[in-house]
């Protein structure tokens, strides 16, 4: 039987030797983790992963004058620069990190629990040492921002999670020979900037007109593009990320199901219950008692 980690008890962490030269600061939601890894200069490092949870590191800061990094076998990669590099690591490979820094240096780490994810993240990429995508890169430094201030707005923190796993679906190589057999959807920029506009705005009412708008497109158009590119239309996808957000604040026994219902922008219990159940098929109240 395969190692399996329950929705939102991510444990995993990349481990790193000799651990007294790094301070950790790490946040925790259903499905997925954020942790921030600041290194002081210690001479040489090794950074080491394997766990039944995706990664993706952001190597943020720091100059590596030696060593290597690889996922389970060679080719290893030359030393590279350390600054705003991101790497991609799947369930169950190895990723070893060997180094000599210059200098302070940073990591920040995102896990993701394969059955857990909102979207399928990253679940048939293959590992990826140089992840060169500037849309998943400013999501990820966004997404860092709200880390280090210890996740004051959760809501946000968690709608950012979302549009970060979506990104990794997009960039996904499944997912980019799938979106070949179409034409006429939304351009990779346009998907990025309508995506993190609803997440952002996750408990408003946004107009069509205003998402038309944003991507420089009539609301015909845009309406026909977005559900080529994601699959549904756009109040639709509106309200399924209002129900993934939805799902993730569940997890906190403190907050009723009618408070949740409210912060993700339901105008009444009974609204939310009825939606909620038209896209999960349960009701928050016993949904909650899932994750129990």
């Amino acid at each position: 039987m395969s190692e399996r980690v329950e929705p939102a008890a991510i444990t995993s962490s990349v481990a790193v030797t000799p651990p007294e030269c790094v301070s950790r600061r790490r946040l925790t939601w259903r499905g997925m983790a954020a942790e921030t890894i600041d290194v002081t200069p210690n001479g040489r490092l090794e950074l080491r992963f394997r766990a039944p949870v995706h990664v993706l590191l952001l190597l943020e800061s720091g100059v590596r004058t030696h060593g290597h990094r690889c996922v389970d076998d060679p080719p290893r990669s030359t030393p590279g620069t350390g600054r705003r590099e991101l790497v991609l690591v799947p369930a169950g490979h190895d990723y070893v990190d060997l180094r000599a820094a210059r200098g302070l240096a940073r990591i920040v780490c995102f896990y993701f629990d394969p059955p857990a994810l909102p979207l399928d993240a990253a679940a048939a990429a293959s590992p990826r040492l140089f992840v060169e995508d500037a849309e998943l890169l400013r999501t990820a430094l966004k997404l860092t921002e709200v880390v280090d201030m210890q996740g004051r707005d959760r809501h946000y923190c968690e709608a950012l999670g979302i549009v970060l796993a979506h990104d990794l679906v997009r960039f996904a190589p499944h997912a980019r020979r799938s979106t070949k057999k179409f034409r006429g959807g939304l351009a990779g920029w346009q998907q990025q900037a309508v995506a993190t506009h609803i997440a952002q705005h996750l408990p408003e009412r946004i107009a069509l007109t205003s998402l038309a708008a944003l991507v420089r497109l009539s609301p015909y158009h845009f309406s026909r593009a977005f559900k080529q590119s994601f699959g549904m239309p756009p109040h639709r996808y509106h309200t399924h990320r209002r129900i993934e957000s939805a799902k993730a604040l569940l997890a906190n026994p403190e907050r009723s199901a009618t408070e949740i219902g409210a912060i993700v922008g339901f105008s009444s219990a009974s609204s939310f219950t009825m939606t909620f159940r038209k896209v999960t098929g349960t009701t928050p109240t016993d949904y909650r008692r899932t994750l129990i």
